[in-house]
């Protein structure tokens, strides 16, 4: 019977990961996402000293490379070196296109930092995973098939106690 319950979870937890996949058609749009860029943009803006317009094209370069890295992540789960590899494509992307944006002496500064923010982002994507994991566990969405939800309803098989027969 224990056997039973660990497919059967196993079996729901696979439904909500594919359905919360369903739900979100793409990773710019994901919240997670957007704040994790959110903070990486802010961090380098912060430490680079850039100005609005440098700032609001820096966001909007690493709205995209970080949803880019998003969907690199959760393609290549549980294979490190293919998400390091992928991932460092998209950062030499993001350095093509802060060579545009950023002054010669910032973009020194950025180049000599990219592994830290490389760190520092993969550390709040980790970071962000394990809550949204926890969340889930917490709080599942109701498991549905073609249009019918399937709910926990009472047994009302169970002995009662405290009574006699």
């Amino acid at each position: 019977m224990t056997t039973i319950k660990m497919i059967a979870t196993a079996v729901l937890a696979s439904g909500m990961a594919l359905g919360a996949q369903a739900q979100q058609p793409s990773a710019k749009k994901n919240p997670v996402v957007q704040q994790r860029a959110e903070r990486l943009s802010d961090q380098m803006a912060r430490e680079l000293r850039l100005n609005n317009y440098q700032t609001t094209k820096l966001r909007a370069i690493n709205q995209d490379k970080v949803a880019k890295m998003a969907a690199i992540e959760t393609r290549y789960a549980g294979n490190n070196k293919l998400i390091d590899e992928q991932c460092q494509g998209v950062c030499r992307e993001r350095d093509q296109e802060l060579r545009a944006v950023l002054t010669t002496d910032q973009y020194s500064d950025y180049y000599g930092r990219r592994p830290m923010y490389y760190k520092y982002d993969k550390d709040y994507a980790a970071q962000a995973t394990d809550i949204m994991l926890v969340k889930a566990v917490q709080n599942p969405l109701p498991a549905s098939a073609k249009g019918a939800t399937i709910t926990q309803t009472k047994d009302n098989n169970k002995p009662t106690s405290g009574g006699g027969r």
